[in-house]
């Protein structure tokens, strides 16, 4: 479907969709996060900033006495805990990437005995819930293994980087599996009138074009799988959340303490995303295809 903007005021036809349906936006969380203007960071802060004056109202906690508690754990949070969150993400993305492709491949394998495998992995982990598919990681790998009469035990965040792999693994292939078939049919008959195998088709023809097509939306599910991290404190993994939750223990529980500190990590995942949606926002600006 055309969607660059109409330079002229005439009417024009759209062509005709057999199905029915409309294509989903590849980049639409990050369309929405890139749209908020660049003032609401520092709104963000300021309300960080001015709620525990405004809590102390009603409390016998003071305002320096939040703010000091925030400042003194902070680079706990940061170091610690947000830190493991960005390197979760890292590796989640590395591994989902990569196999991800692979299944994307092989959802366009002209073979059955591979296509229809990929499309049901690719269908089962997509539409799976993140969560669900974390606790029977969880549950399903051991917290030790023994080689050679070895312990090697398994970090959590281990756990969590395999856990979250699979969602992105399947969001991956079916970029992938789209990305390709949004290249026109010609390119393929050209290959072939070259006598070009179809491993060389894709190689050297169809894949290198897809490549600009695939990074804005691969950006975009980089930036949703950054602020799904979150998650993997329900398995016990130290990041933000959870060492946020210590501190906070560690402050005599009081309730004024909670808008602060879990604000401070809503800030803190903003500024790390938000870049990452307007870099995707103006890559795929870039890349589109002009018609």
């Amino acid at each position: 479907m055309i969607r660059t903007p109409a330079k002229t005021n005439l009417p024009v036809m759209l062509p005709y969709d057999p199905t029915g349906r409309v294509a989903a936006d590849p980049i639409m969380f990050s369309r929405w996060l890139a749209s908020m203007p660049i003032w609401v960071l520092p709104m963000m802060a300021a309300c960080l900033v001015l709620w525990p004056a405004i809590a102390h109202a009603a409390s016998n906690y003071s305002y320096g006495q939040a703010t000091s508690a925030l400042f003194k754990w902070m680079p706990f949070i940061v170091l610690d805990g947000f830190l493991l969150n960005v390197v979760i993400s890292l590796f989640t993305m590395i591994f989902g990437t990569f196999f991800g492709v692979l299944l994307g491949l092989g959802q366009i394998s002209p073979a059955g005995w591979i296509r229809i495998p990929a499309k049901i992995f690719t269908q089962v982990f997509r539409n799976s819930p993140w969560l669900v598919l974390l606790f029977v990681v969880l549950l399903a790998l051991p917290f030790e293994i023994t080689i050679g009469g070895v312990i090697i035990s398994i970090p959590d965040w281990t756990k969590a980087v395999f856990g979250l792999s699979l969602p992105v693994m399947a969001n991956i292939s079916e970029v992938v599996r789209g990305a390709i078939n949004s290249v026109p049919s010609g390119q393929w008959e050209a290959a072939e009138s070259l006598a070009y195998s179809r491993r060389q088709t894709l190689w050297l023809i169809i894949l290198p074009q897809c490549f600009k097509r695939m990074i804005p939306p691969w950006m975009n599910w980089y930036a949703i799988l950054t602020m799904a991290t979150p998650l993997c404190s329900l398995l016990g993994v130290e990041e933000i959340i959870t060492l946020s939750r210590q501190a906070i223990e560690a402050e005599d529980n009081h309730p004024e303490l909670l808008v602060p500190f879990f604000g401070f990590a809503l800030l803190i995942f903003f500024a790390y995303c938000y870049p990452i949606a307007r870099w995707t926002v103006r890559l795929e600006r870039r890349f589109q295809v002009k018609l």
